[in-house]
């Protein structure tokens, strides 16, 4: 029983810290405890240990909580040892160079995908990311194409769950999504046109690890108006053999899984 309440309480714990990669810069209790149907008691509790020990830091003028320094250091440190990170970036560097576009790598994490690392354009408009926040997997080509080569269980549960419209054009509808998915798993290569970011255009390519699992993807994007339609097609390819070489380097033997 007693072990059975300790991990009641960790997957309390670590379901707070998540509410943190997204949303709101600051969180208060009343917000917390609506999105993970604890009471306030226990989410006050929560947030009094993560604070003493620096996970959060409290605002006294918003009565909310936003990440502390020692949730930075964890999280630079996970940059830093991220394998993942540490062989896209090369790759990265040349696909930048060859796309004049703005790079980007991402991994999947718990409910979604977070960014880890680009490789900015150098041209006076383009398009940057927000590294560490986490992202669904159903707008967006980086989520898309890692939602793509999920597991069916798994692929079909995420779209099972919510939805929400990020932008005008974000694609909820979920058989539509289902078809769009048998089209990325087929080509290897996801198409994003401002279904996540107003304005912005898109192309990423799945990245697997050594069993053949997705990991994440990597993306070229910018602004709509350089990365349309035409754009995508020339740097789907890019994308999808900058990708293997990648995923190659992680053990994987090549290509698409079967």
């Amino acid at each position: 029983m007693a072990e059975s309440q300790g991990t009641e309480t960790a997957s309390r714990v670590a379901d707070v810290l998540l509410l943190f990669t997204d949303g709101p810069d600051f969180l208060g209790v009343t917000a917390i405890a609506r999105s993970l149907d604890l009471s306030k008691a226990v989410v006050h509790r929560i947030l009094q240990t993560l604070v003493e020990r620096r996970l959060l830091v409290s605002d006294p003028a918003s009565r909310g909580y936003q990440l502390g320094p020692a949730a930075a250091a964890l999280g630079a440190r996970a940059l830093r040892e991220s394998q993942l990170r540490t062989v896209a970036m090369p790759v990265l560097r040349e696909l930048q160079l060859a796309t004049g576009e703005t790079t980007t790598v991402s991994a999947r994490v718990h409910g979604g995908r977070v960014y880890l690392d680009q490789v900015e354009s150098t041209r006076e408009i383009k398009m940057t990311v927000e590294v560490g926040r986490r992202f669904p997997l159903h707008a967006g080509s980086s989520s898309t194409c890692i939602l793509a080569f999920l597991p069916d269980a798994e692929r079909e549960a995420a779209l099972a769950a919510d939805l929400p419209s990020l932008t005008g054009r974000t694609v909820t509808d979920r058989d539509v999504l289902r078809a769009r998915l048998t089209g990325i798993r087929e080509s290897g290569v996801a198409h994003s046109d401002g279904e996540r970011q107003e304005g912005a255009g898109s192309v990423a390519a799945p990245v697997f690890g050594i069993d053949g699992a997705v990991v994440g993807a990597i993306s070229v994007c910018g602004p709509a108006h350089r990365v349309d339609a035409a754009a995508r097609d020339r740097f789907g390819p890019l994308a999808r053999d900058a990708a293997d070489r990648i995923s190659r380097a992680l053990g994987w033997s090549g290509g698409l899984p079967k």
